[in-house]
């Protein structure tokens, strides 16, 4: 029983359980994003796009295909979903300061 009893200890004293939340509830966060950016925002900005698909927009330097409106919804989802941790974290470090005090 003592190898049960240390990973019990070691899931309390590392916090194993909120982690495994906290990883789950990031994952829900990045698919609702991405749904966000690919089915309400990036259609927006679609209408601005020559030959109107953002996924397939590509620029052609010769024989060179740069493909930049996958890109640009990638850069997008990353944004939003940076604003939305840096907005957790502020609420987070304000609380805790204001318990220190």
């Amino acid at each position: 029983m003592g190898m049960l009893q240390d990973f019990n200890e070691f899931i309390k004293e590392y916090k194993v359980m909120p982690l495994a939340i906290a990883f789950i509830m990031g994952s829900a966060v990045v698919v609702l994003v991405q749904s966000l950016v690919n089915d309400v925002i990036m259609p927006i900005i679609t209408a601005f796009i020559p030959k109107g698909g953002w996924q397939t927009a590509t620029l052609d330097l010769g024989p060179v295909s740069i493909k930049w409106g996958s890109f640009v919804g990638a850069f997008i989802n990353f944004i939003i979903i940076a604003l939305v941790v840096f907005m957790i974290a502020k609420m987070i470090l304000k609380e805790e300061k204001v318990s220190k005090k």
